[in-house]
């Protein structure tokens, strides 16, 4: 029985085969993400997996059902598998918000599901690094949310070589469309033209356009004019203070697909064009009124990285990490009789705070050092009694194979202080 198509099997490394994940670069992953947003003074937040369907409709319409995994559940409900974390952050928020000093800088890392069509880059699930913030209209906030993007890139070896932040704002396009006589009414069907201009063939974008009442011309000058807003000025000043400048510019041709967005959009892209967006966001101010139906009205600002995308970078970039040692020691227990004293030297380490493992049952010497060894263990401890019979520790250093006899209630301390380097 095998796996559905678009989701993925996630092993420990060394991987068994080319055609799943490793579970150890997820949460090398994931550590990055959370520690710069711990930096930067945002609180983790969670929310379930399983939502009532009428939370993305209400956000999206309900043509979101066609991409959504949603069924009805015993109680009868109409429920969905999370495609986007925005909802239920705006669901949370709206109901305990006055509970927090605002503004509230919080990120998730959830897993989110999407049933669409597989391609480069996408699958129909993938986990995802959301920050956003709440409570702030000023553009210091749009600031210090694409400055957490750059410095989440940063964090995994990508330099100003291998990425950029493009930056629009949805008012200048707003400002365009209604100076140059667009109908209320078709606004979104505007911005949906200009979201697909790279991708899509010139003629049929002219088309859609000429439906509009605008021409291909018309817009590809304003966009090659790329002149800033005052926001969008303020934000690049901001950034070049804190010396970020040249990750960022202003790029018209990014307007985010989105119905919701009402201010600074931004999307994150590799340097060669070779992949998609990497990051996307915006300001949001209006959709937690929405989402609430009136009862909190909160502004907002936030971007999504997800790892699918990331992970097709950091391989091609080469710096995707190397297998690293997993085990502070790995405990040979070659004399059956010293088992009792081994196992007790097996809890004193981890209750050091060592990751020390080993064999369960009897096992011959050399296979127990042959999984040592696999388990990329920095060293291995042996217990033997000197002519005294006074039990030591033999600890092998697997680097240098290096060896060293210590006391049995010094071996913890010597592993920590004067052992392989621990990692």
């Amino acid at each position: 029985m095998d796996r559905l198509p678009g989701f993925r099997d996630f092993y420990p490394e060394p991987l068994p085969h080319s055609d799943v994940w490793s579970a150890d670069l997820r949460q090398w992953i994931f550590s990055r993400w959370r520690e710069v947003a711990l930096r930067y003074g945002f609180r983790e937040y969670d929310g379930p997996p399983l939502e009532p369907l009428e939370l993305y409709t209400t956000k999206s319409g309900e043509e979101i059902v066609a991409q959504l995994y949603n069924f009805i559940d015993k109680g009868d409900r109409a429920i969905a598998l999370r495609p986007e974390m925005t909802p239920t952050l705006a669901r949370m928020a709206g109901a305990f918000q006055r509970n927090y000093p605002k503004p509230l800088k919080w990120f998730a890392i959830p897993q989110l599901f999407r049933y669409e069509r597989q391609q480069k880059g996408r699958l129909r699930e993938h986990f995802q690094f959301n920050a956003d913030i709440l409570g702030e209209t000023n553009i210091a906030a749009d600031a210090e949310l694409v400055a957490l993007l750059i410095d989440a890139l940063r964090a995994f070896g990508l330099t100003e070589a291998d990425f950029w932040i493009r930056l629009s704002s949805r008012r200048a396009w707003q400002d365009f469309f209604t100076q140059k006589g667009g109908q209320p009414d078709r606004a979104y069907d505007f911005y949906q033209v200009i979201d697909k201009l790279e991708r899509e063939d010139p003629s049929e974008s002219e088309k859609r356009l000429q439906s509009l009442g605008f021409s291909l011309e018309t817009v590809r000058e304003f966009i090659q004019a790329g002149q800033p807003t005052a926001e969008l000025a303020a934000l690049l000043d901001n950034l070049s203070e804190r010396g970020l400048g040249a990750y960022v510019k202003v790029d018209y041709n990014v307007i985010r697909g989105l119905a919701y967005y009402t201010g600074v959009v931004f999307e994150a892209f590799d340097r060669k064009g070779e992949f998609r967006a990497i990051a996307g966001g915006g300001r949001y101010d209006h959709l937690i009124k929405l989402m609430t139906q009136g009862k909190a009205d909160i502004s907002a600002a936030g971007f999504g990285m997800g790892d699918v995308v990331l992970t097709e970078l950091l391989h091609q970039r080469g710096l995707l990490p190397a297998s690293r040692m997993e085990l502070a020691a790995y405990l040979l227990i070659e004399d059956e009789t010293l088992r009792p004293a081994s196992l007790q030297l097996l809890q004193q380490l981890r209750d050091a705070g060592m990751a020390v493992d080993y064999s369960l049952v009897p096992l011959k010497s050399d296979k127990q050092f042959k999984r040592a060894l696999e388990s990329r263990a920095s060293c291995t401890v042996r217990l033997e009694k000197n002519e005294a019979g006074t039990l030591l520790s033999r600890i092998k250093n697997l680097a240098t194979r290096t060896e060293q006899l210590v006391p049995f209630n010094e071996t913890a301390r010597w592993i920590k202080s004067s052992g392989p380097d621990q990692k």
